[in-house]
């Protein structure tokens, strides 16, 4: 398989280059690194450049334009898609991401080793917060994330700062994703998107706790204004309308059956849309709304979402999601990842631009 991974940065030459020689120490260097340079000032192209990796750019200041931007290029379409193969996985980090030796097999091997999943995302570690606590504070914002985000999408999230998907799964939902939002989060959108797959018996995103990838704790700094972070994660759920609704998740989950016991099922237009995900005509199958037509009534992402009104007269979806992968092995960072850059300066980079390049 083939392998790119994809890292948006703005402004961060610096931890740009710790992470590329994160990338090249890899057990299994990946086939292509894409740095997509959201309008930098400092030296972060010419970083990327001495890594060997390729530049992009994206002019329109944003994560979520410029990882999509990204993922475009290793997929090979759009106007990025460069003389290259395109990538059979594509791998997305953050400038301030730096990997354990294994991430890339580990990650390749999650993917290699079961066709259903759609994607996956890692464990991660503060490798820049005060001697002694590191641990707790790395617990508690990324198990709070996995938790609480996980628990609003009914299935595992994505963390755009260690993960990899299908080039497929991409192309499924690229069409979909929110990629000119500025105020929402990118991983949250991408996972809501492909949980909508995995919500309707289409794939799964799994979750690897035994890799542990190093990331900065410079979201815990009050300068990178958390109330603006906690804004764009309510967004990031708000802008799907009903579909991104937890309790509407909830339903089409409908986990042990419990929804369909109490008789909350969905409605006939909605599992009718489930089931043409499916490749399956309702109009042949009573079990999946049993009306032709009701698939008049199906339209497509981009278009419900000019039609709110439609939107909040849609019930919830319904369609039972298979298990989710949690490996159970606790695996440590690697030696010489766990602080490698002590030596830098810690510190807000910026009030929103700075937040918005780093979820």
């Amino acid at each position: 398989m083939r392998v790119c991974v994809v890292v948006p940065v703005r402004d961060d030459g610096a931890l740009l280059d710790a992470c590329l020689r994160s990338l090249a120490r890899q057990t299994r260097v990946p086939d292509e690194v894409i740095v997509v340079d959201n309008g930098s000032t400092d030296d972060t192209v010419e970083v990327a450049l001495r890594h060997g990796a390729r530049v992009v750019t994206e002019p329109q200041v944003g994560i979520a334009a410029a990882a999509s931007t990204g993922y475009d290029a290793a997929a090979g379409v759009g106007a990025e898609a460069g003389t290259e193969p395109p990538a059979d996985l594509i791998g997305r980090v953050d400038a301030d991401s730096v990997l354990p030796r294994t991430w890339v097999a580990d990650l390749v091997g999650t993917l290699a080793d079961d066709p259903d999943v759609l994607a996956v995302s890692t464990n991660a570690r503060f490798y820049d917060a005060p001697v002694g606590v590191e641990r707790l504070l790395s617990a508690l914002y990324v198990g709070a994330y996995h938790l609480v985000i996980g628990a609003a999408l009914a299935h595992w999230p994505l963390f755009g700062s260690t993960m990899m998907m299908r080039r497929t799964a991409w192309l499924d939902v690229r069409d979909e994703v929110h990629r000119h939002e500025v105020l929402l989060h990118d991983d949250m959108d991408l996972a809501l998107h492909l949980g909508d797959r995995q919500l309707a018996g289409r794939g799964r995103i799994a979750y690897r706790r035994d890799v542990v990838t190093g990331i900065s704790a410079r979201p815990l700094d009050p300068g990178n204004a958390p109330w603006l972070r906690t804004y764009r994660a309510l967004h990031s759920f708000t802008v799907h309308g009903t579909d991104g609704l937890p309790w509407s998740r909830w339903l089409r989950a409908d986990p042990a059956g419990l929804f369909t016991r109490l008789g909350w099922t969905p409605s006939p237009v909605v599992d009718a849309r489930a089931a043409v995900a499916d490749g399956v005509d309702p109009a042949d199958d009573p079990g999946r709304g049993g009306a032709r037509d009701a698939l008049t009534d199906v339209t497509p992402h981009d278009e419900r979402q000019r039609q709110p009104d439609q939107q909040r007269a849609e019930a919830a979806r319904g369609e039972v999601a298979d298990g989710v992968v949690v490996a159970h092995e606790d695996r440590r960072v690697d030696e010489g990842v766990a602080r490698p850059l002590a030596h830098l300066p810690q510190g807000a980079r910026g009030q929103a631009e700075g937040d918005r390049q780093h979820d």
